[in-house]
Formats: structure tokens, sequence, C-alpha cells
């Protein structure tokens, strides 16, 4: 076939010139960052850059992150009062570089101890943590592009975190990860290997680990000539390097087979552990997670196992609170599940913490708790520390806990912005007490240098940094996940029971010196963990009506904790919120931590919320439509349902005083996992009020499509976790076993959504509709329609006349399908439904179309109506029916309305989310709605909801478009 000369120019141009590989595409993308004086707006035209990169379904997501990310501002952005509150008294202003955030600000003498590797009020020294290992992925020549050797600002920038290490008495171990694409025996390969490390050696670092972990056992054909297996190709590596180093006192080595689950075929009977321990030079430590990725317990026993295998004593890498592989996940219990006496058994033990660095105070603290007692029950005792073992032997995770709290509450009511920056008046303070003893806290680097292949991130300091290209996993936003990231801190562990003596090199010492601190006082690094972080009473009609929870009382909200309340009967409606006073207590503290515990047990008030729930759903056919006489089982679920929807309320004020603290550095890393419990709850909740008298025990109208407790009975969320499986198999967290126990559990799109960049603390409360509420509906409905159209405002005279079109025939005919949204003032928004559209139909042609023809006469005129007279009109038009084919399909019919003021869309989608489960709880497979092509807003709303156009279907109002979506 012949071709045009453009044609044949065009193939010539794309053979001399290929397009980009997907890598470096991406690899442009990561790194680009907001140059100094360039529009916001030009750096937020991120999109062409991403063209290449094939980023498929999570497109969008990368979009908004990486903006986040790059542009030169504090993440997430600022609220408006607190850019106020930084600006206030305030008479001259400086523009500051603030890609390294706090690092640029100069601190007085006696700030210094606190600050660089001294995370967490400086646990290290207090508690013998002495070992921080780097190794994030956000450093592309880490891992990814390994064989790279630094820039001049990159090794400026890693020079000074090593020596900072060294001022605060931490062991800086460099770890380097070649394994995905090195060839063992390729000595090209080993020369790059070597010449990267000898710089890193050059930046006064001592300590390295190599790690193999997470890779292909496969080799190439060069290495299956080379060397007889697998393990003997990376022995025979890191050997040579080991070597080449001068026997480092700290070489720590990961094995491809590092915890007991990945073993072939067994720990006792792999033959690459076998060759590892038997052909790795002593003086190498090897890294150990125990007998999972995420081990729950690590006992003597299983570490005795691996000794004998590896012929050294292991050094533990535990994950216990990595929250890098689920977006929804975070950890705050006490370190448990390890015995304090394996202390004295192991080579040492690095700790992979939370990816949000204010996420990590009570892991942090239990640690230096744990080892501290190891230590005092081996005897061993620790000089710097200034409480006495007493509190230590045993190890007891509560009381750690409890000293955890007792230090943390402190801490968190600190006025702090995002990078720990203080607020004025307290740094001011700081300054006044030492006004001549200024030093800066990076040393003599440049502030504008930029973190070793990354973006302008901070660098990190302790903590899990992740890995590029998996943005979500930044907090506010939503996360995606992703590999057990690299950094991590811990502490390295006396031999033989005493402690090493600095620069000591000891037979068999290994990559333990890992610790992560932890203590009174002191300034985290920069980026931890990424880089940076009502009303109804049921239906009064019935008196069976399901009392829910009012204003909280002393022992029933956020200080009580979980399930605390055993109060009966009604409860008053929730009327004005309680009072916010922005102070975080003890009791706020403890509930978070029972909320979000360890990643194999919820606290003790969480498990009992979820098994309340439970019972609740499988009980429901006690408080049934059908039910006749009262019954003492339904006497019980209502019993039940009390104190669940206090714990409930008692969960959303604690996000509300949260949201309030001064501590916006704690706010900002942990406000999305409070925010999606929040919202899972409220429709929780809302959803256990509309089940007292509304769910149908017999849905004979749907005959075999389900029946109606099959949602009921499908025993499909795990109350509590407490099998083996990986906690990675538990993504969605304790608002995952919510929102799986409700009937929309299929419908995950609902509730994978990003949290908000401006969080709202107004009190929202969704419930089931009230006849009450239709006048405040009315009202609502016609402010609504006439803000879309400032000139129709004056022109429908009628109160009545929209509320009737768009709301009066659900109200009247399907008042259990309506729920509402409501905050202290008014309601904001309601959404209705039709559980057989086809009956509504009927209903409506048969009985509320001739009542509203009476109501409003028919316009004489057909051209040129007005907007009353077109709102008229309709009442006296013939409604197009829904062909048989549809509704088998999509057999109910919703309706959505909201007002132009809410700035959240989550609060409508939890509306929505609570007509779906009621439609679902009685048996429908699919919902539709009709909307206008004008209502924009609308269509694109229920899109991001699932909704899809249902093309053939005819709709009953001009310019209409049908969406649906199957339940």
């Amino acid at each position: 076939m012949d071709k045009e000369y453009g044609d044949v120019c065009s193939l010539v141009r794309d053979h001399l010139k290929p397009k980009e590989g997907i890598i470096i595409s991406r690899y442009r993308f990561y790194t680009h960052v907001h140059a100094e004086g360039q529009d916001v707006s030009g750096f937020a035209d991120l999109r062409h850059l991403a063209e290449p990169c094939k980023f498929g379904i999570v497109l969008e997501d990368m979009l908004r992150d990486f903006f986040v990310i790059g542009i030169n501002h504090d993440y997430p952005l600022p609220k408006a009062d607190d850019l106020f509150a930084m600006l206030a008294g305030g008479k001259s202003f400086t523009k500051l570089e603030l890609t390294w955030a706090y690092m640029t600000q100069e601190l007085v003498d006696t700030s210094k101890k606190l600050t660089c590797i001294n995370t967490h009020k400086g646990l290290m020294q207090k508690w013998g943590l002495n070992v921080y290992m780097y190794g994030p992925k956000d450093d592309l020549k880490h891992r990814l592009l390994w064989r790279e050797m630094y820039t001049v600002e990159e090794s400026a920038q890693l020079k000074a975190l090593v020596l900072s290490a060294q001022k605060c008495g931490v062991e800086f171990v460099y770890a380097i990860s070649p394994g995905q694409d090195i060839t063992f025996s390729s000595s090209y390969d080993q020369a790059l290997l070597k010449q990267k490390l000898r710089q890193v050696k050059g930046f006064g670092c001592v300590a390295f680990a190599i790690l193999f972990d997470d890779i292909n056992h496969a080799m190439c054909p060069a290495d299956k000539q080379a060397f007889s297996s697998f393990a003997h190709a990376q022995t025979s590596v890191a050997n040579g390097i080991y070597r080449y180093l001068g026997e480092p006192p700290v070489f720590l080595f990961c094995p491809t087979e590092y915890c007991s689950s990945l073993c072939h075929p067994s720990l006792s009977k792999s033959y690459y552990l076998r060759v590892i321990g038997d052909n790795l030079h002593p003086g190498i430590g090897i890294i150990w997670t125990g007998t999972t990725v995420i081990s729950k317990e690590i006992s003597s026993e299983s570490v005795k196992e691996v000794e004998e295998v590896i012929k050294r004593r292991p050094l533990i890498w535990d994950n216990l609170y990595a929250n890098d592989y689920a977006q929804r996940l975070v950890f705050l219990g006490p370190y448990k599940g390890r015995p304090s006496s394996l202390v004295s058994k192991l080579h040492g033990l690095l700790l992979n913490p939370n990816c949000e660095l204010e996420a990590n105070y009570v892991p942090i603290h239990t640690l230096g708790t744990w080892y501290k007692c190891g230590l005092a029950e081996a005897g061993t005792g620790m000089e710097g520390t200034d409480r006495g073992t007493e509190t230590c032997q045993p190890y007891c995770p509560n009381e750690a806990f409890n000293l955890a709290l007792a230090d943390w509450v402190k801490e968190v009511n600190r006025p702090l912005y995002p990078s720990r920056r203080l607020h004025k008046e307290e740094r001011e303070g700081q300054l006044a007490s030492r006004p001549s003893n200024e030093v800066t806290q990076n040393g003599n680097v440049e502030p504008r240098i930029r973190m070793p292949g990354t973006s302008s991130g901070p660098m990190p300091e302790c903590g899990s940094l992740k890995e590029p290209g998996k943005p979500g996993d930044l907090p506010p936003s939503g996360e995606q996940p992703r590999e057990v990231p690299r950094t991590s801190v811990g502490h390295r562990l006396p031999t033989e029971v005493g402690r090493l003596a600095e620069g000591e090199k000891a037979e068999g010492c290994g990559p333990g010196d890992s610790g992560i601190d932890g203590g009174e006082r002191g300034a985290e690094p920069a980026g931890t963990g990424g880089e940076v972080t009502g009303g109804g009473l049921g239906r009064p009609e019935k008196p069976r009506g399901t009392p829910v929870g009012g204003e909280l009382t002393e022992g029933s909200g956020a200080e009580a904790g979980l399930g605390q309340s055993e109060s009966k009967g009604r409860v008053p409606p929730l009327g004005r919120a309680p009072s916010l006073t922005g102070t975080l207590t003890a009791g706020h503290l403890r509930l978070m931590a029972d909320l979000f515990h360890l990643p194999y047990q919820h606290g003790e008030g969480t498990a009992r919320l979820l098994r309340d729930f439970q019972w609740l759903k499988a009980n429901s056919d006690s408080v049934s439509a059908d039910t006749k006489v009262e019954t003492q089982k339904a006497e019980e679920w209502r019993a039940r349902a009390h104190p669940f929807q206090l714990a409930c309320d008692g969960i959303i004020q604690l996000y509300r005083q949260f949201m309030c603290s001064p501590n916006r550095a704690l706010v900002y890393d942990l406000y999305p996992y409070l925010w999606d419990i929040r919202n899972t709850l409220l429709v929780a909740k809302a959803f256990v009020m509309w089940l007292d008298g509304r769910i149908e025990r017999n849905t004979h109208s749907f005959n075999s499509w389900m029946t109606c407790f099959q949602w009921c009975h499908t025993g499909s969320a795990p109350v509590v976790m407490g099998m083996e499986a990986e906690p990675c198999n538990y993504r969605g967290g304790l608002a995952g076993e919510f929102q799986m126990m409700l009937p929309v559990t299929s419908s995950n799109d609902l509730f994978n959504q990003p949290p908000p960049l401006f969080p709202t603390v107004k009190p929202y409360t969704v419930r089931p509709f009230l006849p009450k509420d239709k006048r405040a509906l009315y009202s609502m409905c016609r402010e609504r329609h006439l803000s879309k159209s400032q000139a129709k405002a004056r022109a429908i005279q009628h109160p009545d006349l929209i509320g009737d079109r768009f709301l009066g025939h659900f109200l009247t005919f399907c008042p259990d399908y309506c729920f509402v949204l409501e905050d202290e003032e008014r309601l904001c928004a309601c959404v209705c439904g039709a559980l057989e559209a086809r009956s509504f139909l009927k209903a409506c042609e048969g009985a509320w179309f001739p009542a509203m023809q009476e109501k409003y006469s028919k316009p004489t005129a057909l051209n040129n109506l007005t907007p009353t007279q077109e709102l008229m009109m309709f009442f006296h038009s013939k409604k197009p029916s829904f062909p048989e084919s549809l509704l088998y399909h999509f057999p109910s019919l919703i309706q959505l309305d909201v007002l132009p003021q809410m700035l959240d869309p989550s609060e409508a989608r939890n509306l929505v989310i609570c007509l779906m489960s009621a439609l679902k709880a009685n048996g429908s497979r699919g919902v539709l709605c009709e909307l206008k092509t004008s209502e924009k807003d609308e269509l694109e709303y229920l899109g991001s909801l699932g909704f899809l156009t249902l093309p053939g279907a005819e709709c009953g109002t001009p310019a209409g478009i049908i969406l649906g979506r199957l339940l």
C-alpha cells in the first residue's frame, strides 16, 4: 500500500527518535518541582508530563498528590486561620525558602540537642535507641538508580545528615538495594557498587547495609554459569563489598527469604538460608522480620530457630507499625508481641514506623520501654536514663502505653505548624531565653540544596519513606499500597548482654543498631514516613423507634472511650454540639489509639463496637417493618443500639476536637484516618437508626433477585482481626471492616475517596427523614433551585411549588427511603429514593399528579412560559415510563438535593451510601437517577459515585439524562 510523503517522514522520525521509556518519563514526573518564581498555575499543568507515564486509573490521584508535594508550600496547604495566625503581629515580612522547612531556621543552643536525628523527644539518648538506617525509596539512587552517583548538591545533603547523626550519638547506616537488576557476575556492576559506597563512605558514613529483599530468584545466564545458586551469588557480592569497605563494624545483609513464610520449603529446610549462613562473612549481620513480613508475635523459640540456620543472632527488622502497604491504616498502639527477653538474644532491632511522623510517639516510646526492660531483665543497666527500672520489669504493654500517653498528652497540645515549627509566641519565648547563642541546625549546608534523588521534600531522618510513584501515601491525600519502606530506626543490642563500646568491632555485629528516638523534648526530623503527612429519634409514630445519641455527657463521649454508656431509653435530640476547646486529653489520645491499634488487633472498645454493629445487623429482623408486637428481642435490640450510637457520637466528637488542636503538625498527619472512620460511623449510625421499623422481613416484589437478609448473614466481615493472614489483607482498616458489614460492601468505589484538602469541623449528622423535616426540606429545595438562577427568584411565587415538584412525591410515598444531613443550624442536604420505581411511578400517576393538578392549574400558554408555569406544566404533562429491561437491572429510583454552600462532597456521599444501603438491604439490585444535561455539577458528582449514563432510556424531563449504577 502506497504511503504519503508525510507518513513516511513520520515513520522515519519515530524510528530515529523513539519514545522515551516509561521509567525515564516517570522519573521526570516524580522529580518535577515548583521552580522559584514560577506561577502556581504553570506548575499545576502536570498533565503533559504524566501523559507518557501510563498511570492509568491512578492518573488523577498522581496529578493531585504530586501537585501538592512539589509546590513550594507547607503540605498540606494550611487553613486560612493558620496563615493569618502566623502573620499576626508582623510588621515586616521576609521571603523564606521553605523547601527544607524547619531545617533553614536558626535554633538556640538549648534546642540544638533536640534536632536532627533526635526525633520524638530525645528517645534515642533517653532510651538507648542508637541507630538510624537510611534507605528511602524516594531516593531513586537507593534502589531504582543505584548505579548512579550522587550529585554535588545531593552529596552535601547526605553528608550533613550523616554528620548530624554522629553529633547525636546515632549510628547512621546507609542501605543500598541493587538486587532488582544487578548482574552478580559482572565486574562492571560490582565496580559501580563499590564506587557508590566509596562515595558514601567519603561522607563520613561507617555503617552499611546491602538489601536483596523483594526480588526475583531467577538468575541471568551469565550468573548461572558463574554461581551454583542464587544464594552463592549474593554472598559473593556481599562478602566482596564488606572486605572492600574495610570490614566496617556494622554491615547488614537482607536476604531474599527474610521471614519464615518466604522460606522454601520451610525455615529449617531452606537451602537458600543454609548457604547464606555458611558462606556469609561472620562479621555481617543478617536481617529477619519474623514468621511473616509483618509478624504478630516474635518468640524466643523462633529467634533461636533462625539463629541455628543462619549461624548468628539475627537482627530483627520489625514491620509491626509499617503502614505503607495500605492507605487507610495507621497504628498507635503499644509495642507488643515480642517478649523483652529477646533483647539478649538479638543482634539488634530496627523498627519500621508509620509513614506519618506524628503517629510514632507511642510506638517509639513503648519500644524504648521494652528495650529498657529487656536490659534490666538481662541484668544490664542503661546509662543516661532517668527512670527507674522498677517500672519496666517485666515489660507490660499496658503500663508502657500509660507512660507514653502521659508524655504524649503534653506534646500534642504544643502549638506546632507543619514541619513542627513553633507558633510565633512560643518561638519568641524560646529565643528570648537565650538571645545570643544561636546556631544553625543544618551545619554548613546551604538551605536550597535538595534531597538526593527526590523532589523538594525534606530529608528523611526517622521513619519510613515511600516509594515514588505511589504518592497517595502522603497525608492527607489518599494513599496507595506499596512495598515496605527502607528507612528504619532502632537500637543496637549489647553483645553478650554488655554494651558495645563506641567504635568497637565485634564479630557477628550486624545491623541491629537501629533505634527510634522518643523521650521528652525533641524536634523530629523533617520527614518521618514520607515527604513531609443526632437528631432523629427514629419514627415518632412508632414508639419502638431507635433512640440515638444526643449531647455528649461525661462518660459517654470521646473521653470515656467506646461503648461505655449503658444508659437506656430515648436521648434528647442532638441540638448544638459541645464547644471545642482544641485541647486533646489523655482520654482523647487513648480513644485514638483504641481506634487505630495494631495490625492484628483492635483496641478493646473498637472490637466491642464492631461486635455490636454485627449483632445489630444480624438481628435486625426483630425490629422489622413486619413486626406487629413488641418482643423481648426487640427491646434488647434497641437497648444495644443506644450505646452503639452514643459511641459513634463520641468518635465523631473526637474528630472535631482533634481538628481544632493547635498542633497542626499532628492534625495534618493524622486527620485523614480520623476523617475516614468519622464518615464511616456517620453512615453506620444512620443505618442502625434506619433499621428500626424499616427493614422488611419479606420482599415479595423482588422474588428471586435476592432475599432481604442475605447481606445480614454472609459473615463477610471479620469482626476482630485475629487470623494469621498478613495485615495487608485488611487494607481497609477499621473503617473498611465497618463498610464490609454494610449492605453495599461490594461498592468499594463509594468509600475509597481521598479526604478533602480543607476538612470541616462542622457537626454534621446523617439520619432518616422525620415528618417534621418536610417544611425545612421544602425551604432547602427552594433555596437550591433558585440559587441556580437569581433572575427567577422573584418569578416563582408559590412557596411549595418547587418542593412539590422535586420532593413531595418521595416524602409522601417513600418516607422510609429518605435521609437528611443537618448541622447545628439547619438541614443542608437530603437524598430520597423509591425501592420499586415501577410502583412508585404508578402511585404518582394515580394520586400525586391528580392532587397537584388540582393545586396548580394548567398554564394556558404553550410557549414562552414563566418559571412558575414551567414547573406547573410538569404536573400536567404525560410522563414516559421506564422500559422493563431497564427496571429489571435498576429497579430503584433516587434523587439528591444539596445546598450549594456545601463545600465538602464527602458529606453528601455519606447520604447516598445510607440510602443505597437501605435500598439494597430491602432487596434492590440497582438504582437510577434523572438529571438535566445542564446540571453539570450534579452529573460530575454522581459520576464520581459510580453512576453511568444509561443509553436508550427516555427521560421524563426535556434535555434530561438517566444515570444508573448497580448495588
